[in-house]
């Protein structure tokens, strides 16, 4: 699938897992077991968000963003990311330090997720700190693509 087409969510069923904050009509899912160790992971991670995912987060939410709908935390098959629009087929990580001794592992993440026909913008702690303006301009902008 080239990074300009969708899946075709209309010859696809909804996961049996759509309900439990996966798949929704996306070919994807997360095993039972797997999702039992990631769900309260993820909700965690909700809980305690770092100061540049809770700033995006304040934008995002509740459709702010040119009416999109973003979910926070996000189980994706065996990734959880920081923010994802399903609509829009969108992943939004925010990286802080950390992901500067993981570029081999994000790379392989980000394959991954681009594989499933999903877009990912990475944003840097910094910029999202010191511009929202122009973090939240990028996923706009992808957003409109």
């Amino acid at each position: 699938m080239s990074q300009h087409e969708r899946p075709n969510s209309d010859s696809d069923p909804p996961s049996s897992l759509a309900g439990r904050g996966l798949g929704g009509g996306v070919p994807w899912q997360t095993s039972p077991k797997l999702w039992e160790k990631l769900k309260p992971l993820a909700r965690q991670m909700r809980c305690e968000p770092t100061l540049a995912e809770e700033k995006l987060w304040q934008k995002l939410k509740s459709k702010q963003l040119l009416g999109f709908k973003f979910r926070r935390q996000h189980v994706i098959d065996r990734f959880i990311v920081d923010f994802y629009c399903a609509e829009a087929y969108l992943v939004v990580e925010v990286d802080g330090g950390i992901h500067d001794y993981t570029q081999q592992e994000d790379a392989i993440r980000q394959e991954f997720l681009e594989s499933l026909g999903l877009w990912v913008v990475r944003l840097k702690n910094e910029d999202v700190l010191t511009s929202i303006d122009g973090a939240l301009e990028k996923i706009a902008h992808r957003l409109q693509s």
